[in-house]
Order: structure tokens, then C-alpha cells, then sequence
């Protein structure tokens, strides 16, 4: 009969242990509060017993082992700490409002008091509050006041959350006034042509942009860099020129007209030029230098008799 008893206490011993309450090294809560079983494997039927409010979404806090035997021994929990550095970690997950969800209502706010369309915000320390994962959110500005003289505001941020209490920050700022900019929208070399995708308008703050920086995309589309481009870099109208239509030392159509007369001659042109540009040409057969103006791709048109600048073999070079 011993025996008989003895064998039981020994398989029962096991399934007493595996009973035993443990502390969690780290619990992830998803409410306002902190329950019983948040803290503790196996603990009971107690386990739903609310401890206290959870820490704001994103954040966490750390429950130390004193205190984590003050609670099991008020709530009956058979657990001791196995060390002075045993603790409980409880975390709760949260999400950031976005800066574009806490801008859009703002301006709409700012826009009703008088503030300009194309201005931009600048809100020193705001930091995007938190909010849980999962809850809907409900923005809202109360209390605003713009001065259009200086460009200041101030308002009360409001944000409603399900599972947290609502918040209410106090912000100021000022509006900036922005200006138009042309940007390339990736890398170019010299000699380049702008195309129709290769730039942007985008708006920058007004004291940020240079003087002589393009404003509208006509200034920029079509005309060749005269400096290699970054991507997101300001184009200046001094980057920017029409089209060569002539290059340095590529052969060229001479075209000489006069009344009742229209002869074409071969030559080489001895610099770049653009359309309506005046350019040294050499005239291949006689080779001779003379100006003329360009008048479309690879065609230079040249007066009837005008003085040579030079004689060619001074001058002339290899392409």
C-alpha cells in the first residue's frame, strides 16, 4: 500500500510543477491595462485580475522582482524570484501618426485664417505622437490663431484614439513662404538636352532659392546644359542654352543666297553654335575662314562676299 501511495506522489509531482506560476521575461500588452496573466505563466484563475493602466502605445515599462513578489503574494500567485535581477518587461506596440495625417487638417485650419496656399509649415519640436496599432484615429486643431503680419500660428493638436485617452498638445509655428523651382529628376552631362521628363517643378522654401534659379519648366525643357546635373539639383538659368546645332570642328552645309543665286559649299565649323549663333566656318575648298550664321542643324549661312578671317592652315586642327 506504501509503494502504491509513493508512486502516485511521484507522478503527480511533475504535473504540480509544471502548474507552478513563472514570470514572463517579456509581456506585449495590446489594451489600456495590465492583467495578472500578462505578468505570469499558469496563473490561475486570477489571471484576468486588472493590475494597473498599461504604459502609452510604444513605450514600455519594467516590473522589477520586489514587485513582482508584492503581486503574487497579494494574488495568491505561488512564484518567489530566483534572483534580485529577475524583472518583467511589458512592452505595448504602437504606431506614429504620420506628419501628413497631422498636416493636412492644420492647413486646411491655417488656409481659413488667412494663411497663403503655397506656404509650408515649420512646427519646431513636433514629434509625431503614438497611437495603438490597430486603433482608428480622429484628428483635430482647436484654438487657432494666424497672424498673417509675422506668419505665426498657434493651436491645440487634439487626437482621439480607441484604447487611449485623448490627446491634446499645444503647438506654434510660422508659415514660410516657397517659390517654384525647376529640379532634375536624374543625372545629365554636359552638353545634354533637357528633356521633357528629365526635370521637375517642385516648391522650395523662398529663402533657400537662389537668384537666376528656373521657375518654370519652358526655361529648362529643351535648352542644353552647359555643366554636368545631379539628380534633385536646381537648374539655374546660367546651366541652362539653346541647342547646339553646329559642333566644334563637325563638318557643315555652307550656304551662300543672293538674289537669283543659292550655292551650297562642304566646310567645317571651327566652334559650337546655337541657332541664329555667329560661328567660324572653314570652307573645305578653298580653306578659308569666314562667319556665318547658323540657320538649322549642321547649315551655316554665309554672306556673299564676305572677308575671310583667315587663311585655314592657321588654324586648323583635326576633329
Amino acid at each position: 500500500m506504501r509503494g502504491i501511495l509513493l508512486a502516485l506522489l511521484l507522478l503527480a509531482a511533475p504535473a504540480r510543477a509544471q502548474d507552478m506560476a513563472a514570470a514572463r521575461p517579456m509581456a506585449v500588452v495590446d489594451g489600456e491595462t495590465i492583467r495578472l496573466a500578462d505578468l505570469f505563466d499558469h496563473a490561475g484563475p486570477r489571471g484576468e485580475a486588472v493590475l494597473g493602466a498599461a504604459p502609452a502605445p510604444g513605450r514600455r515599462i519594467i516590473i522589477e522582482a520586489a514587485q513582482l513578489a508584492a503581486i503574487a503574494r497579494i494574488h495568491g500567485i505561488a512564484w518567489r524570484p530566483l534572483g534580485a535581477n529577475e524583472r518583467v518587461i511589458v512592452e505595448r506596440p504602437g504606431r506614429p501618426v504620420t506628419r501628413e495625417a497631422l498636416m493636412e487638417p492644420l492647413r486646411a485650419e491655417l488656409l481659413a485664417l488667412g494663411m497663403d496656399a503655397d506656404s509650408e509649415l515649420e512646427i519646431p519640436g513636433l514629434i509625431p505622437p503614438m497611437v495603438p496599432v490597430q486603433a482608428l484615429v480622429q484628428i483635430a486643431y482647436e484654438g487657432s490663431h494666424f497672424d498673417p503680419a509675422t506668419q505665426r500660428f498657434s493651436t491645440t493638436l487634439v487626437i482621439l484614439a480607441e484604447g487611449q485617452p485623448s490627446l491634446r498638445n499645444r503647438l506654434a509655428g510660422r508659415a514660410l513662404p516657397t517659390l517654384p523651382v525647376v529640379v532634375a529628376t536624374r543625372r545629365m552631362v554636359l552638353g545634354e538636352v533637357v528633356g521633357a521628363g528629365d526635370a521637375q517643378l517642385i516648391r522650395v522654401r523662398a529663402e533657400r532659392v537662389r537668384p537666376g534659379t528656373a521657375s518654370r519648366l519652358e526655361e529648362a525643357v529643351g535648352k542644353q546644359l552647359r555643366r554636368p546635373m545631379g539628380t534633385g539639383i536646381a537648374l539655374m538659368s546660367a546651366d541652362l542654352g539653346p541647342p547646339a546645332l553646329v559642333g566644334r570642328n563637325e563638318p557643315v552645309t555652307l550656304i551662300v543666297e543672293a538674289p537669283g543665286l543659292s550655292l551650297a559649299a562642304a566646310g567645317r565649323a571651327m566652334e559650337t553654335g546655337a541657332m541664329g549663333q555667329i560661328v567660324p566656318v572653314m570652307n573645305l575648298a578653298s580653306r578659308l575662314i569666314v562667319e556665318g550664321r547658323v540657320i538649322g542643324p549642321g547649315r551655316v549661312r554665309v554672306t556673299p562676299g564676305a572677308a575671310p578671317l583667315q587663311q585655314a592652315r592657321l588654324v586648323d586642327t583635326a576633329p
